[in-house]
């Protein structure tokens, strides 16, 4: 049995899980197979988002014979989101890494995030350039949808939905998380400076357990992209920011009350009514954005911006 350095370990790893009796045991084999050999102090964190089945009892089994298998458990389902950010909290290493517990990412792959992650950089993300996914499903709504949020997010990862992920500590344990924004750590990571490059990993297909996900979610990453682009977009200089959406609407005010004063100078009362409204209406939206504006500079200098500082209150830790 390893050491803990300093009474603690250098690399955590996380495992979300949900329902995955069956892939418990050879998950936690093909672990130790890919982290004993480097050397390295580590523990491995399951976070049990509210299974139904045997998947409690066969980690409390682990955990009494390994002592640096850590179980946090759900009472109920709360999604990967919530699970991913309490064990990010939970995790006592430097390096954190995460991955599914579904077998189809590959714990052999860890070795090449850590050396990668070591070149300098704080996130490192997994590619799962071959998907063994269903290509209608799966595959063909992944591609567009990274597509996508490389876009609007401009972070240029080719696979923001693969789970096997690297971080420094110090970065993830800095990154809000909520809603479904796990698939979205490379976009805010930013926030906080990170560095982030891309690895190509392995990827498995499914033998054991249903999938979780279906392409009844785009619509659900759609509007989530939509989030995140206003937290990374603005969370910097948000008075800045609505400060600049407010000038065209100040701009249509003074041009719609230029015009109304032409038109009371005719003596065309009703349209003078209906200009002074537009007017009216636009400097009320222009004097809003910049309400809001300011309001963002206070919540971000004085305010605490994180969803939670502690792990989630249902929760059962061994």
């Amino acid at each position: 049995m390893d050491k803990r350095w300093d009474g603690r370990p250098t690399l955590s790893i996380i495992v979300p899980v949900h329902d995955e009796e069956e892939n418990i045991l050879p998950l936690y084999h093909k672990i130790r197979n890919g982290c004993d050999p480097l050397g390295r102090s580590y523990e491995i964190v399951y976070v049990d988002d509210g299974s139904r089945d045997r998947t409690f009892e066969i980690l409390e089994g682990i955990h009494e014979q390994d002592p640096r298998v850590q179980v946090i458990r759900f009472r109920k389902n709360y999604g990967q989101t919530a699970a991913m950010a309490a064990g990010f909290q939970y995790a006592q290493g430097k390096i954190i890494l995460s991955m599914d517990g579904d077998l189809q990412n590959d714990p052999a792959d860890i070795p090449r995030l850590l050396a990668k992650l070591e070149e300098g950089y704080d996130v490192v993300c997994g590619w799962r350039k071959e998907r063994k996914d269903h290509l209608l499903s799966r595959r063909v709504p992944s591609v567009i949808a990274n597509w996508l949020i490389g876009k609007i997010t401009r972070v240029p990862i080719h696979d923001n939905g693969c789970s096997l992920k690297a971080y420094r500590a110090s970065v993830i344990k800095n990154v809000a998380l909520y809603s479904e924004m796990h698939r979205f750590i490379p976009a805010m990571s930013t926030i906080v400076g990170a560095r982030i490059a891309e690895v190509v990993v392995r990827h498995h297909p499914r033998h054991f357990g249903k999938s979780k996900y279906g392409i009844g979610r785009v619509w659900r990453v759609v509007l989530d992209v939509m989030n995140v682009k206003m937290i990374t977009g603005f969370a910097a200089r948000p008075a800045l920011c609505f400060g600049f959406l407010s000038v065209p609407c100040i701009i249509l005010g003074l041009s719609a009350l230029c015009v109304a004063g032409g038109m009371y100078y005719h003596h065309l009362l009703r349209a003078w009514m209906v200009m002074s409204t537009v007017a009216f209406l636009f400097f009320f939206l222009g004097a809003h954005l910049l309400t809001m504006g300011v309001i963002g500079e206070l919540s971000m200098k004085t305010g605490d911006y994180r969803p939670t500082k502690s792990v989630h209150p249902t929760v059962t830790v061994l």
